[in-house]
C-alpha cells in the first residue's frame, strides 16, 4: 500500500503490533483510538495474506464474538472513515437436501438468538439468487450478517490507523523478541530495536515460531486457501450467497468471488511458500460455482487467489493474554478473522488495557485449552506439510 506513510522506526512505543493483517491492525486501531502511541510491523504488506485474500464474510453466530461483530459490521466505514463496502444479509442455498435441513436448524437456531433468518423453498431461493435454477432445492435468508471487501477494509484499518498517530512498517519481519523481567520489552527487527510498554503477537502462520523462543506452546499449522474470481455477472438482489460447499461474495462490479472451506486448505510450512501458482483447486472450485449458479456458468475464471492461513487444532481462535511474559497479548483467528475483525480488535484492546474483555466471556479461545495436546497432532489429524 503506497499510500501508508514510511518513516525511521521509532525508539519505543506504548503498544507494539508483530502483524499487520486485519486483526493486528483493528487491535492497533482501538488502541489508537484511546490515544494509545502504536506501531504494527509485519514481513510483508499490509493484508498481504489471509485477510485480503478471503470470501469477506461477517456471519459468524458460533463464535463469542458474534454479538459484537453484528453490533459493530454497519458501523465501521462511520468510525474508520473509509468504505468497507460491507452490505448486509446473506443468503445460504443449498442443491443436497440433508445439508438443507441443516442449514434450516441454524437458521432456528439463531432466530432463537434474536438473529432473525427465513427458510427459502426453491423458487424463493432463484427469486433471491437469480443465477440458480431449479436445481436448487431452497436455502436459508439471514437477515444479519453480511459481507465487506476484504481489500477495502484492510485499507480502511490501515488509514484509520494511521490517521490515529500509529505507525505501520511494512517489509520489516520480526527477528526476535527480548524479554527482562517477565515482560516484553522490545521488538527486533532488521530496521532495529523497538521498545515496548505491551505487545501483540498476531502475525498468522509466523506466530508460534516467534513465541517458542519464549518458552510459549502456540499450536497452530499454515495452509494456503484457494479463491476464484469470474468475470462479472448480473447483480443479484443481495451479493453474499453461500452453498455447495462454498464461501464467497459478489462483487459490487459483479465478478463472483468464490473458496472452499478446510477440507481444501492445502497444508504447507509455517513461513509459507514462495510462490502461489493455482492448484488443481481452482477447477474443483470453478465446477462447483457453475453447479451453484447455473445461469453464470459461462463466465470464464480471470484470476485466482492463494492466501495462507493458519488453523488451531479445534479450529476456533485464540485470544489471550500471557501469564508470562504478562504484558504479551496474543492473537490468531484459525480462518475466521476478517468478519470478526471489528470485534476482535475491540476484544484485544481490552485484555491490553484491562486485563479483560468487557463484552463477552473470551475463556473458551483461551491458549490453556491446549495444554494437553498431543506433541504429534498434526500428523494425527492428517495436517502435516
Amino acid at each position: 500500500m503506497s499510500e501508508l506513510r514510511e518513516s525511521a522506526l521509532p525508539a519505543g512505543s506504548s503498544v507494539v503490533v508483530i502483524g499487520a493483517g486485519v486483526t493486528g491492525l483493528s487491535a492497533g486501531w482501538w488502541l489508537a483510538r484511546d490515544g494509545h502511541s502504536v506501531t504494527v510491523i509485519d514481513k510483508g504488506i499490509v493484508g498481504w495474506e489471509a485477510s485480503g485474500r478471503n470470501g469477506g464474510g461477517c456471519s459468524h453466530y458460533q463464535s463469542p464474538l458474534f454479538a459484537e461483530e453484528q453490533r459493530l459490521w454497519p458501523l465501521m466505514d462511520q468510525l474508520l472513515g473509509y468504505p468497507t463496502e460491507y452490505q448486509r444479509e446473506r443468503i445460504i442455498i443449498q442443491r443436497d437436501p440433508h445439508l438443507l435441513d441443516h442449514y434450516r436448524a441454524v437458521g432456528r437456531m439463531c432466530t432463537s438468538m434474536g438473529y432473525p433468518v427465513d427458510d427459502l423453498d426453491s423458487a424463493q431461493a432463484q427469486e433471491m439468487v437469480p443465477l440458480t435454477d431449479e436445481t436448487c432445492l431452497g436455502g436459508i435468508h439471514l437477515r444479519f450478517g453480511g459481507h465487506a471487501n476484504p481489500q477495502r477494509t484492510v485499507q480502511a484499518f490501515a488509514w484509520a490507523l494511521q490517521d490515529l498517530g500509529g505507525r505501520i512498517f511494512q517489509h520489516c519481519p520480526t527477528l526476535s523478541i527480548e524479554v527482562a523481567g517477565g515482560k516484553a520489552v522490545a521488538v527486533h527487527s532488521p530496521r532495529g530495536r523497538i521498545e515496548c510498554d505491551a505487545l501483540i503477537v498476531a502475525a498468522g502462520p509466523q506466530t508460534g515460531m516467534l513465541l517458542e523462543p519464549l518458552g510459549v506452546t502456540f499450536p497452530i499449522t499454515s495452509a494456503r486457501a484457494e479463491m476464484i474470481v469470474t468475470e462479472p455477472a448480473p447483480l443479484m438482489p443481495i451479493g453474499g450467497v453461500d452453498g455447495n460447499g462454498l464461501y464467497g461474495r459478489q462483487t459490487m462490479r459483479g465478478n463472483l468471488a468464490f473458496g472452499g472451506g478446510p477440507h481444501e486448505w492445502m497444508a504447507m510450512e509455517p513461513a509459507g511458500p514462495a510462490a502461489r501458482p493455482a492448484s488443481p483447486l481452482a477447477r474443483n472450485l470453478a465446477r462447483r460455482v457453475a453447479e451453484m449458479f447455473p445461469k453464470a456458468a459461462h463466465l470464464n475464471v480471470i484470476r485466482s487467489w492463494a492466501g495462507v492461513i493458519e488453523n488451531t487444532p479445534d479450529g476456533r481462535p485464540i485470544i489471550d493474554r500471557l501469564a508470562n511474559p504478562s504484558n504479551v497479548t496474543v492473537a490468531t483467528m484459525s480462518g475466521v478473522g476478517f468478519g470478526l475483525s471489528p470485534a476482535s480488535g475491540h476484544a484485544i484492546r481490552d485484555l491490553v488495557i484491562d486485563g479483560v474483555c468487557s463484552f463477552t466471556e473470551l475463556s473458551k479461545l483461551g491458549l490453556a485449552r491446549f495444554a494437553t495436546l498431543e506433541p504429534d497432532w498434526r500428523a494425527q489429524r492428517g495436517w502435516a506439510a
